[in-house]
């Protein structure tokens, strides 16, 4: 038997309000698309479905770059409701079974979509519908059932009488069709309501009206289906996946302080025996490993961290840190930033595409900017690579071993050889031999008896009522 899950993302999200594609608003750092297609890969690779269409329409560049080739993409130029769009994916579909699901349903489970395909194909009625219980319906399409609890229907809440309003079993927008029975009745949908629209829902009605057999499996977990239609449905969407993730980290032996201000996002992997400390915010690719301590106050993104390393209250971008580093607090790592093993970014430096060797420090209040800093370097505070002309970037390298003095400014493009010194206060723009000191200073100038002629002026001014 083949069968196909159909995504709906054309929708224009009106409640939005955003020129952004509702299915492309974010939760925990990932489109709303991507994590319904994760969870529809997942069941594909189980067996429940063969193949994966999207239906895009707003923004439909930027939808169908999301998709990739994850599944194929037909446009709805026209968005006229979800019947509509299933109309336009018709001639691309050739299965026995097709699963619908809505592209702004992010926090269903692959198992919940792994059951309702499996009952439908247990019982085989016409449509199995994903069903669930709220106290409060607004805003959801209610079962309609009739006296002898048979599914009758979905009415959609701009169609529901007052007592169809009251029903607190809602559809989710998920089903199960047969295909061929749902093909049947496809014509037949209308735009006779108050929308305009062509409602899938309609078929419902229209198949048990011609004695097909309808089945609603109702989900317990209520929260898993709520769909997201506005600002306010967002953030409660990003409240329940961040949950969900700092659960499973968790319990795969990640410690949280303060689950609560702890954010990672939903591509982020963590060793084992990690700490998070309040307010840690974990973003896109980031890979974390084994018995690291993060915060507080720490935001780490794109970059790959070892085992053993410690940030406290720092920025790390796009960056590489290998085990045993130490960095902050107060310190921002720039993309391009690679500390060796055991190197350190202390307080108040800033780093951008500098490769930080072995054993190295750069302790406080310098910046490191397109540099080589070979092992076993220390870079004296207030160090600064003045690595921009106003036209070009320039590199510094400096050398295993070397010393470089407090306040010491690298006026690019200047190597500095092994196991040489840096005079504290030099400006250094001419290479440094190896083992040789560097120092730029001009001659000191002391003005004797200088307090006492500074003083003499200003109770002149004083007497002469001058500022």
């Amino acid at each position: 038997m083949s069968r196909v899950a159909l995504v709906l993302a054309a929708g224009e999200g009106t409640r939005m309000k955003s020129d952004v594609p509702k299915v492309m608003h974010r939760v925990c750092g990932r489109p709303m698309l991507a994590w319904v297609l994760d969870a529809l890969e997942e069941i594909k690779g189980a067996g429940h479905v063969d193949g994966i269409l999207v239906v895009i329409g707003k923004g439909a560049p930027g939808v169908e770059k999301e998709v990739g080739e994850r599944a194929a993409c037909v446009v709805q130029e026209e968005r006229k409701g979800t019947g509509h769009a299933v109309m336009i994916a018709a001639p691309r579909i050739a299965a026995e079974e097709v699963l619908v699901i809505t592209a702004d349903s992010p926090l269903v489970t692959p198992a919940t979509l792994a059951d309702l395909c499996k009952l439908h194909r247990d019982k085989g009625p016409a449509v199995t519908i994903l069903a669930t219980v709220l106290d409060d319906p607004t805003g959801y399409g209610r079962i309609l059932r009739d006296g002898s609890g048979a599914v009758k229907g979905i009415t959609e809440e701009s169609e529901a009488d007052p007592a169809e309003r009251n029903i607190k079993e809602i559809n989710t927008s998920i089903y199960v069709f047969n295909w061929e029975k749902l093909g049947k009745v496809l014509p037949e949908l209308g735009t006779g309501n108050a929308k305009g629209e062509y409602f899938l829902t309609d078929a419902v009605a229209l198949l048990a009206r011609a004695g097909e057999n309808i089945s609603a499996h109702i989900t317990p977990d209520a929260c898993e289906v709520l769909g997201v239609n506005s600002r306010e449905h967002l953030a409660q969407a990003e409240a329940l996946m961040r949950q969900r993730i700092n659960r499973r980290w968790m319990e795969e032996g990640v410690t949280m302080e303060d689950p609560s201000t702890t954010f990672i996002g939903g591509e982020v992997t963590i060793g084992r025996d990690t700490l998070l400390r309040p307010m840690v915010i974990l973003e896109g690719r980031t890979a974390i490993g084994e018995g690291c301590v993060l915060g507080p106050n720490v935001r780490i993104v794109d970059s790959l961290i070892g085992n053993g390393v410690s940030v406290e209250q720092s920025t790390v971008r796009e960056s590489e840190l290998e085990d045993g580093v130490n960095v902050g607090p107060y310190a921002s790592l720039r993309p391009g930033s690679v500390f060796r093993a055991g190197s350190k970014a202390g307080t108040f430096v800033e780093t951008k595409k500098t490769v930080v060797g072995r054993e190295s420090k750069v302790p406080h209040l310098s910046y490191m900017g397109d540099a080589d800093i070979g092992d076993g370097v220390n870079v004296g505070a207030g160090s600064i690579t003045c690595n921009y002309d106003g036209a070009h970037k320039h590199r510094t390298v400096i050398e295993d071993e070397a010393f470089i003095g407090s306040d010491t400014m690298f006026i690019a493009p200047v190597r500095i050889g092994k196991g040489s010194v840096t005079g504290a206060g030099s400006a250094i723009s001419k290479d440094v031999p190896p083992g040789a000191l560097g120092v730029e200073r001009n001659q000191q100038k002391n003005i004797l008896e200088y307090k006492k002629k500074t003083g003499k002026k200003k109770k002149k001014k004083e007497e002469e009522g001058k500022p």
